[in-house]
């Protein structure tokens, strides 16, 4: 099946049918979004679920708060449009239980996205459409609520520490000494993921990672937002060219009546926690709205920065040989320049592809192949977005794909043609949303139409 109609499969928002269960239980490594989307799926297939995490994940207060399985926590994160829908089938009432207990659906006409400091249109889209905007503790906190409101699924504090493997195929996992038996494992345990170790440990061999540096970083602070502003949310992304140094700036409106404004830069180019040093960046760096929040909102606690070296992604679907009843998820396959926001949606997408594995009578004395194969469709589609754009960073030294002169070529056409027709801005949206597969953007008919507006615009 071509990719963007396996996509297309992947990022359905109607209920899934067909679930039966196949294991007594299913252990889940790893309790943050891509775990507990794990989780919810496997709930359909096994008689228990249990999610092992090195936080106490039942034992967290009923405020949300970052906690320290997820350094990154305190920064910006965005949920696409994509992970709405997927959230809406897993989940059904979440998007209006949500903005009950506090998200933020931004009123129509007040959003803002600056692309090389110019204001550009949003893209088309249904008008009765909700966003759901909310701080990453806040969203976790109620997907988790949701996972363990479920009879069949509990969590235990443990720190992962390998896997048990009967011949060819997984038995259970170890955990602070402790082995758990276990019918079907999934590693959710993140960037740092050791499951290539682990592995390998047993006499298989590593996948191979692929990465690309990217030196990013950035800081994020927590401002009040009055009651009724002009601007609800803005975005600010300066690509690299004559006058212009390379930055992306978030605005977004969270829960208890805040803002939480993400600066960034790439290699040298580091905000740091210094409160007077963050304003001046807001008022020199970007567009006058980050500056006029930076300089008139108040200021809620610290700034917090982060640091990430590269875009990674494991090879898993290339073994040749692999553990049957094991699979990876979430960020322990892939994780991307997280400017981009793919980073919460991708892992829920991931989450359809193991429920399309399931559900599809998989012989598990072998590979889940499949789950793979589907995985690699959702890696892929993320990984073009971001690393197109980041191997325009000076930098950005590669890896570079094949054709990617021509793939620059075209993608700085076709941006030029989203800034002027509302057709090409709708369907650019929907790619880099995780609603269509990039392949989208090369339909013959499209992209003739693309080019020659963009070339127009050049």
């Amino acid at each position: 099946m071509p990719a963007a109609r396996r996509f297309a499969v992947l990022s359905a928002s109607e209920a899934p049918r067909g679930q039966r269960v196949l294991f007594r239980r299913a252990v889940v490594l790893g309790g943050s979004i891509a775990g507990l989307m794990a989780a919810r799926v496997l709930s359909d297939h096994a008689e228990q679920v249990l999610i092992i995490d090195r936080d106490d994940l039942a034992g967290l207060p009923p405020e949300p708060a970052p906690r320290p399985g997820v350094p990154q926590g305190s920064q910006v994160h965005a949920l696409l449009p994509s992970g709405i829908n997927q959230l809406q089938r897993w989940f059904p009432g979440f998007l209006d239980e949500a903005l009950a207990a506090g998200a933020v659906n931004p009123p129509p006409g007040t959003n803002r996205f600056y692309l090389d400091g110019e204001l550009r249109d949003e893209p088309p889209g249904d008008p009765d459409a909700k966003a759901l905007i909310s701080s990453r503790p806040f969203l976790e906190a109620l997907i988790r609520r949701r996972v363990l409101g479920r009879a069949n699924v509990r969590t235990v504090r443990g720190r992962a520490e390998g896997l048990v493997l009967d011949r060819e195929t997984v038995a259970g996992v170890r955990y602070d000494g402790i082995e758990e038996a276990a019918d079907f494992v999934v590693d959710a345990t993140g960037r740092s993921s050791r499951l290539s170790e682990w592995i390998e440990a047993h006499g298989f061999a590593k996948p191979e990672m692929k990465r690309m540096g990217i030196r990013l970083n950035y800081a994020t602070a927590l401002f009040r937002r009055p009651a009724d502003p002009a601007v609800w949310t803005c975005i600010s992304i300066a690509n690299p060219g004559p006058g212009r140094v390379a930055r992306i700036a978030g605005l977004t409106p969270i829960e208890g009546d805040r803002w939480t404004m993400l600066v960034s830069g790439y290699a040298d180019d580091r905000p740091g926690r210094d409160p007077e040093e963050y304003r001046r960046r807001c008022l020199t760096d970007f567009p006058p709205d980050f500056g006029a929040v930076a300089t008139t909102a108040e200021l809620v606690g610290e700034v917090n920065t982060y640091h990430q070296a590269d875009s990674r992604r494991r090879e898993f679907h290339r073994l040749r040989r692999f553990p049957a009843r094991l699979v990876a998820a979430g960020d322990a396959v892939a994780s991307f320049n997280p400017v981009y926001g793919q980073g919460m949606t991708s892992a829920m997408l991931h989450a359809s592809a193991l429920s399309e594995y399931l559900r599809g009578e998989p012989d598990l004395s072998r590979p889940a192949r499949s789950y793979f194969r589907d995985v690699k469709v959702v890696v892929d589609a993320a990984w073009q977005v971001s690393t197109t754009a980041d191997l325009a960073l000076p930098h950005v030294d590669g890896p570079y794909p094949k054709g990617y002169r021509a793939i620059r070529w075209a993608s700085g056409l076709i941006f030029k043609a989203s800034m002027r027709d509302h057709r090409v801005n709708q369907r650019l949206g929907q790619v880099t949303t995780l609603l269509a597969h990039p392949s989208a953007l090369a339909e013959p008919r499209f992209l003739v139409r693309a080019l020659a507006i963009g070339a127009r615009a050049a």
